[in-house]
């Protein structure tokens, strides 16, 4: 019976841990905060290259712990407790500022890619690097970061158009506007660096602050305000460029209006990096081979793969197929819609021609504003808790200042009030010299913001009396 109990036991044990246990040969660890789309298409089709490249099976574990800013923060804070390695292989997505922190702090593993892939790549475009000139990271592909809007309701409600970063700042849009916590997003946080670095501090800063009075709510992720503006829950949303593509690619550009601001428009990296220490080594760099190939990048800019099912009631209606043509592409990705993203390769635009759905960055009509990447990574943390503080956290002061002075009917009174409205607490120097050293002090920067707490709250007050 004793034997019996065992064998049962053993049997029920092997019942369960069978299906955790992988049959893979080699495995890859990545953190990344790429939506399903990315991961499900790079994952699948990367174990199908590894495979014929290698001979053996892989299996890819992605993981997220919510949002770039979330996975920055998470290896940041894993790098000071195990400074050797975190184990995790790569680092997949956020903003160029994300890598070169990482970078700084010696935290990536330099890998040189085949001189034949590397000669198909530039190593900057407009002064913005697109690659690490150490080759401690690559971007993987492009991103433009606009303003989609919901036209049918714009014209409905016969709002203006908004085409620059200026215009939203306009008192018509109050709540009207869509928009990201920077400090949950990056994406979010580019466009505010954006519009810092195209205006100046004290003239961004206050744009910015118009823009808060205008915004209905700051969601944690970017990716809420796209389908926001598809579902008319505000006419007006700052995006990244594949998540405006996407929503355009399912409802079309008749509804939806996606503009790169021309007095901002910054074409920047989407990198990829291997993490230091990585405990995969070998697979990690067959990984960035395989993400920075042209198959992998036609991924990004090709229309979905038929379905079966639609090769199948097209096979015998020239009609029918010539029209799935028109709508699918047989090289692109299995995803519904596509990934809808910038390839970082300019010679796939013209070996692709008219079926790449996004435009070529690389022939982007006029001179993409220089972002200084290295000031943007700078400071990062103390941009992102200046807006936090003054716009986010003291939202509904704002507002209702805001809004005192739209109902306002004196210019005067209007002027006066705004001046105060857009009042900073810090220049740009004093932040910069912050951000470089004293800002990594908790004790420091938690009586900073204390301090920039009670300066918000009393001038959106006096702005809100002065509009009387």
């Amino acid at each position: 019976m004793s034997y019996l109990r065992s064998l049962f036991i053993g049997t029920v044990l092997c019942f369960f841990l069978l299906p955790t246990l992988s049959s893979a040969q080699d495995k890859l660890i990545i953190i990344s905060p790429h939506p399903e789309g990315i991961e499900t298409e790079f994952g699948k089709n990367f174990e199908t290259w590894y495979k014929a490249q290698t001979g053996r099976t892989v299996e890819t574990d992605w993981r997220d712990v919510g949002g770039t800013s979330s996975n920055y923060r998470f290896i940041e804070s894993e790098f000071k407790r195990v400074p050797a390695g975190i184990g995790i292989d790569i680092f997949f997505g956020g903003g160029t500022d994300n890598y070169l922190r990482l970078s700084n702090m010696g935290w990536l593993h330099a890998y040189e890619l085949p001189g034949r892939q590397l000669e198909q790549m530039v190593q900057s475009f407009h002064g913005i690097p697109l690659y690490d000139a150490e080759h401690r990271w690559y971007g993987a592909a492009l991103s433009s970061f606009g303003i989609m809007s919901n036209e049918e309701l714009r014209e409905l409600l016969q709002l203006p158009q908004v085409s620059t970063w200026q215009d939203l700042g306009n008192l018509e849009l109050i709540g009207r506007i869509g928009a990201a916590d920077p400090r949950e997003s990056g994406s979010a946080h580019m466009v505010y660096e954006i519009i810092l670095q195209t205006l100046g501090w004290e003239e961004g800063f206050a744009l910015l602050t118009r823009l808060g009075g205008n915004v209905r709510g700051f969601s944690a992720g970017a990716n809420a305000i796209p389908t926001d503006v598809v579902a008319g829950q505000v006419i007006y949303g700052l995006a990244i460029d594949f998540y405006a593509y996407g929503q355009i690619a399912v409802v079309g550009t008749d509804k939806i209006k996606y503009v790169v601001p021309a007095d901002g428009a910054v074409v920047t990296a989407d990198p990829i990096a291997i993490l230091k220490g990585a405990p995969n080594v070998p697979v990690a760099e067959k990984f960035l081979e395989f993400v920075l190939s042209e198959d992998a990048q036609k991924l990004w800019m090709l229309r979905n793969k038929p379905t079966k099912t639609q090769l199948s009631e097209a096979k015998d209606d020239p009609e029918k197929l010539s029209m799935l043509n028109k709508i699918t592409d047989p090289e692109g990705p299995d995803w519904k819609g596509g990934l809808n993203r910038a390839s970082v390769l300019p010679v796939l635009y013209d070996k692709l021609g008219e079926r790449c759905i996004v435009p070529n960055p690389f022939a982007m009509e006029g001179t993409p504003f220089q972002y200084d990447s290295d000031k943007g990574g700078t400071r990062w943390d103390i941009v992102n808790d200046l807006f936090g503080t003054l716009i986010i956290d003291s939202h509904k002061d704002l507002v209702n200042a805001w809004k005192a002075i739209q109902k306002s009917k004196d210019p005067i009174k209007r002027d006066a009030a705004i001046a105060v409205l857009t009042k900073m607490p810090i220049t740009e120097s004093e932040a910069m010299a912050l951000a470089s050293g004293a800002w990594k002090d908790p004790e420091i920067r938690n009586e900073k913001m204390k301090e920039w707490g009670q300066f918000a709250k009393e001038k959106f007050k006096e702005a809100r009396n002065l509009a009387r």
